[in-house]
């Protein structure tokens, strides 16, 4: 063959490769459902059950750069804390060798059958959930098929003089290969692709053991920068647990490295005790060294989050999705007592849609991204505290309550629904404002003025409905429904100003569409703040 089909060979096998390991990763992630999520928001509650779940999560999804970008993402939402994100990361380094051990396993002449099997569960299969599997078995046989192309383009350069030439500098300066691998897995963005290829290339003699093992280390360094650029713009804490994920890899290269060559015996050691194929010696290699990594790194959580607390400063401003006031022993123990707590995470949850409420307001003003941010993370965390607030006050409700319990009980729950509707409301001015900015949709003076009137308006009857809630306080609740009123005149009055403005051209038909359905999402904040203090009302 000529250098041209090499080429071709090669880069049609990695493409197929990487192809492959993101359909394999994704329809395992169907297949699983918001069980991986899930898994890494509950079962994370200390660094050690945080580990055990990145390693599953990332067998899974066969990815590590996959487990870790979702890890950010639940960290930048406020589902996870940063200790807990150390957890899952190192746990993810961990899960990345499973496919190394898979490829060190050999089933790669049996990729067309593998292909064959997924096509026909996807093809002659209606149900979707048949379908997710053949995607998953098709991505698993691709897989192998991209990495024997891969293996086949590179077969004639262990005779190439200047390949084997690199592979002595490598034996002599492991820096050298350990900065080979960091850069071609930053270039394919994929340890897998990276490790796979240096399998196959151990396997074919084109490397020696003492070249293959810097490679790898540098494979590992190199699988970080996904995560980095996933934390770009994320909150403070998102990018501290990038900073985690590289420090972790780069800390536990430089140590193998300083213990290299008692490492490579004890691989030589394994390899010949074992008698273990070229693929599987890298494998257990790899294995070993994320597994000797975590021991190392693990004890050292809390001084992991200093270091990069110290490195990245800055008000950590993610919004915390997870109930603080909710413990289950109090529905056992005293009903009465978990109504209480339950109260409190309901005005907590009160407190975060007035400040979302105040983040959409500067977004209006400012159309910072910041800010849009915010209201975002204020809208998850009360859609989440619905969630846990709703299961825990049907869990008391199975309970005998007394009379003043079971009104609260009936006052809370209404609550949370116009809680989670200002969210919602929340998030609808928001994506008018999205639309305003990216429609360049301009407000006049008076338009500009008239909204911000309303919002201030709205912004303090819900603060007064909840402060009503929290101390019973009747004539604040009478004052909020006066207060409606107010806000159910004025959304009229600016309806009639818009009119006028349309009529004399000083305002384009598209900002007043814009500009009405501000008012009215408004309004209906308004109507859910009075609903809020007429529960207080109802239970005097």
């Amino acid at each position: 063959m000529d250098v041209q089909q090499l080429v071709f060979l090669f880069i049609g096998g990695l493409g197929i490769f990487l192809f492959g390991i993101k359909t394999l990763g994704d329809n395992l992630q169907k297949i699983a459902g918001d069980g991986l999520r899930n898994l890494l928001d509950r079962f994370t509650t200390n660094p050690i059950k945080g580990m055990l779940a990145g390693i599953f999560v990332t067998i899974l999804l066969q990815t590590s750069t996959g487990t870790t970008v979702l890890t950010i993402g639940l960290v930048n939402a406020g589902f996870m804390t940063l200790r807990q994100a150390i957890g899952v990361i190192i746990g993810a380094n961990i899960g990345t060798t499973a496919t190394a051990f898979i490829i060190g396993i050999k089933i790669s002449e049996y990729a067309f059958p593998i292909i064959f099997l997924g096509t026909v569960l996807l093809f002659f299969f209606h149900n979707e959930r048949v379908k997710n599997y053949g995607r998953a078995i098709f991505g698993f046989g691709a897989l192998f098929l991209g990495l024997n192309l891969m293996g086949d383009g590179l077969y004639p350069l262990r005779d190439a003089p200047l390949f084997q030439e690199l592979t002595i500098s490598m034996s002599n300066n492991p820096l050298l290969g350990v900065l080979i691998g960091t850069v071609f897995t930053v270039a394919v963005q994929s340890s897998s692709a990276a490790i796979g290829l240096l399998q196959t290339l151990f396997a074919q003699g084109s490397m020696t053991l003492d070249a293959a093992l810097p490679v790898l280390f540098g494979d590992n360094i190199g699988t970080t920068i996904t995560a980095v650029l996933a934390a770009i713009g994320a909150s403070v804490t998102a990018k501290r647990a990038a900073l985690v994920h590289v420090i972790f890899n780069v800390v536990g290269a430089v140590v193998v490295l300083l213990l290299l060559v008692p490492f490579t015996a004890l691989v030589e050691w394994i390899q010949a005790t074992l008698n273990l194929n070229p693929e599987m010696t890298i494998a257990f290699a790899h294995g070993i060294f994320n597994i000797s990594n975590a021991a190392l790194q693990l004890p050292f959580v809390a001084v992991l989050a200093w270091i990069v607390i110290k490195a990245i400063p800055g008000d950590d401003k993610a919004i915390a999705h997870t109930p603080e006031h909710l413990d289950n022993r109090f529905i056992e123990q005293s009903p009465s007592i978990a109504i209480g707590q339950a109260k409190k995470e309901v005005l907590r949850m009160a407190d975060l849609a007035g400040e979302g409420l105040e983040e959409v307001i500067m977004y209006f003003n400012t159309k910072k991204d910041k800010h849009r941010d915010m209201v975002i993370q204020y809208e998850s965390a009360i859609n989440s505290l619905d969630e846990s607030i709703s299961e825990y006050m049907t869990k008391i409700s199975t309970h005998s309550l007394t009379p003043n319990d079971s009104k609260t009980h009936s006052v809370l729950l209404n609550t949370v629904r116009d809680l989670e509707r200002v969210g919602d409301h929340m998030e609808n001015i928001m994506e008018l404002v999205d639309y305003q900015r990216e429609n360049k949709v301009v407000f006049s003076e008076d338009a500009i003025s008239d909204i911000e009137e309303m919002f201030t308006l709205t912004l303090s009857t819900l603060r007064q409905a909840i402060h009503a809630l929290d101390t019973d306080n009747i004539e604040e609740a009478k004052e909020v429904a006066k207060k409606e009123d107010d806000i159910d005149r004025m959304e009229r009055v600016l309806r009639k100003k818009h009119i006028l403005r349309v009529n004399n051209r000083e305002c384009t038909g598209t900002a007043g569409i814009v500009f009405t359905d501000m008012v009215s999402n408004l309004e209906r904040v308004g109507d859910h703040a009075v609903n809020i203090a007429e529960t207080v009302l109802e239970v005097d």
